[in-house]
C-alpha cells in the first residue's frame, strides 16, 4: 500500500485530522500580554532536509525559532548559525551524552556544555540537557547539575534538565529528590514521559508535580498518556483527558511566568515514527507529524497570548 492509497482509504484518520482543538473545554488560563513573552519553537526531529530548508519551513509556518542538538563540528555549527541569521530565528540548544560508563559520559557532557556556552555565533535562548542516566547513582547524576549550574552562572545562558525517560529525571519521585536537594536545578518539562513511566495521568502524585512545575523554565509540548509518551493525534476526541491534563500543567507554568515577568519558551515536540504510531507491516504513520506540531503551535498561541 502506498502512502497516497493509505491516506485515501483511512477515513478514520482523515476524520481525526479535521477535528477542532478540544482545549476550549478547559477554563480560560492566564495569558501573556506581551507577545514577546512566549516563544514557540519548532523541532527538526524527523525533518528530512538541510538545516537551511528546515529553518525556511519553520519560518514559513510562523514559529519564533528552533531547537536543535548542539552541532559537533565547526562546519555544522556554521551551517546552523548561517541559517538562523538568514531566516531571522531564535534558537534553543540541546546537549547530552549517551555513554554507559559514568566518567566517559560526564566528560562528553561537559565538553558539549562548555562548547555550547562559549563557541556559539548567536546566543541561544537556553540549553536543554539530556542529563545523566536512570541507572547512575544520585551522586553521579548530581555532577551534571553541578556543572551546568556553574556553566549557566558563567555564561548567563539558562540551562535546563529535561524530565525524560532513561535520564536522570526519568520519574516524578526521583525528580523530587533532585529538586529538593538542588535549589539551582531548573527543568525542561516533558511530562509526557512521566505519564508513561507511572502509567497514569499522575493523579496520585499531585504534590510532586506541583513542586516540579515550580522549577520549569522550558516546556516540550508533547502529550503523553498512560501507556505511551505520545498520543497518535491530540485532535482526536479519545485523548481529551490527556490533552486537558497537559494543558492544566502548562497553565500553571504560564501563570508563574506571567507573574514573574519572565519569557517562556515552548517546543512543539511531537515526534516521527516510532514515537508516532504506524500501520502494521507498512510503517505508514497514522498522522502527519509536521501538521500536528503546527497545530500545537497555534493552540499554544491562542491559549496563552492575549
Amino acid at each position: 500500500m502506498t502512502r497516497r492509497d493509505f491516506i485515501n482509504t483511512a477515513t478514520a484518520t482523515a476524520a481525526i485530522a479535521s477535528l477542532e482543538p478540544i482545549a476550549s473545554a478547559n477554563a480560560a488560563p492566564v495569558q501573556f500580554a506581551n507577545k514577546l513573552s512566549l516563544k514557540v519553537l519548532g523541532t527538526n526531529w524527523g525533518f528530512q532536509g538541510t538545516t537551511d530548508q528546515f529553518c525556511a519551513a519553520v519560518k514559513k509556518e510562523g514559529y519564533d525559532g528552533i531547537e536543535m542538538w548542539w552541532p559537533g563540528t565547526k562546519e555544522k555549527q556554521n551551517e546552523l548559525f548561517t541559517a538562523l541569521k538568514k531566516h531571522g530565528l531564535d534558537v534553543g540548544l540541546l546537549c547530552g551524552s549517551g555513554e554507559k560508563d559514568f566518567a566517559t559520559h560526564l566528560d562528553a557532557f561537559k565538553k558539549s556544555i562548555n562548547a555550547a556556552t562559549s563557541e556559539y555565533q548567536q546566543k541561544p535562548l537556553y540549553i536543554n540537557c539530556h542529563s545523566g542516566r536512570d541507572f547512575f547513582t544520585y551522586e553521579q547524576n548530581k555532577a551534571f547539575i553541578d556543572h551546568t549550574t556553574e556553566a549557566s552562572t558563567k555564561s548567563g545562558i539558562p540551562i535546563y534538565h529535561e524530565t525524560h525517560r532513561g535520564r536522570m529525571l526519568f520519574a516524578a519521585h526521583i525528580a523530587r529528590n533532585f529538586i529538593e536537594k538542588n535549589p539551582a536545578l531548573r527543568l525542561t518539562l516533558d511530562i509526557s514521559h512521566w505519564c508513561n513511566v507511572h502509567e497514569s495521568l499522575l493523579q496520585d502524585q499531585d504534590e510532586t508535580v506541583k513542586l516540579a512545575l515550580s522549577r520549569v523554565g522550558h516546556i516540550h509540548s508533547r502529550i503523553g498518556h498512560e501507556e505511551g509518551p505520545q498520543v497518535n493525534d491530540p485532535r482526536a476526541p479519545e485523548w481529551e483527558a490527556a490533552v486537558k491534563a497537559h494543558l492544566a500543567w502548562w497553565d500553571v507554568v504560564v501563570e508563574q511566568k506571567v507573574k514573574s515577568g519572565e519569557t517562556l519558551t515552548i517546543l512543539t515536540e511531537f515526534g516521527p515514527p516510532n514515537y508516532l504510531p504506524t500501520v502494521p507491516f507498512t510503517h505508514q504513520p497514522l498522522a502527519d507529524q509536521w501538521a500536528i506540531n503546527v497545530h500545537m503551535m497555534h493552540l499554544l498561541r491562542k491559549r496563552y497570548l492575549k
